[in-house]
């Protein structure tokens, strides 16, 4: 078994509502988003032969994947007043509204989903909040 790593990292503030401490306040981070595909076999074929995935396909594919995100204000649909969201969006503030809370443990699901889609074989994503501390998903 092969298994390939791949990261891409992006900056974007988020905050927890309802959450009874620091991170119910609005603050940011550099989101590191670590994928990992797993395969039995690598490609006979020339361009790809003696390879799992070409690695700068699948970087290519998880930053396009990543961009949406950012630099920008990641907010869970509903957990902020509307006049709010009005006032931001008037100020010209970029933000991307979530179906889910933004912890590292939603975004690693997400990512994972995301992933599983398209043709790669995902094994696991891992999603870094801050250096120190990484939610991990797999099946």
């Amino acid at each position: 078994m092969y298994q390939l790593t791949i990261e891409q990292s992006f900056d974007a503030a988020h905050f927890l509502a309802d959450y009874n401490g620091k991170c119910g306040n609005i603050h940011g981070h550099r989101w590191r988003v670590v994928l990992h595909i797993e395969t039995e076999h690598l490609k006979e074929d020339m361009q790809e032969r003696g390879m799992g995935v070409d690695f700068s396909v699948l970087k290519a594919e998880l930053k396009k994947v990543v961009d949406i995100y950012d630099h920008n204000f990641l907010i869970e649909k509903g957990s902020l007043k509307k006049k709010t969201m009005t006032v931001l969006q008037e100020e010209g503030f970029h933000m991307v509204e979530l179906p889910f809370r933004p912890t590292a443990e939603n975004f690693a699901r997400h990512f994972y989903e995301e992933f599983v889609k398209s043709e790669y074989p995902v094994a696991m994503v891992q999603v870094y909040e801050t250096p120190n501390n990484c939610a991990t998903y797999f099946p």
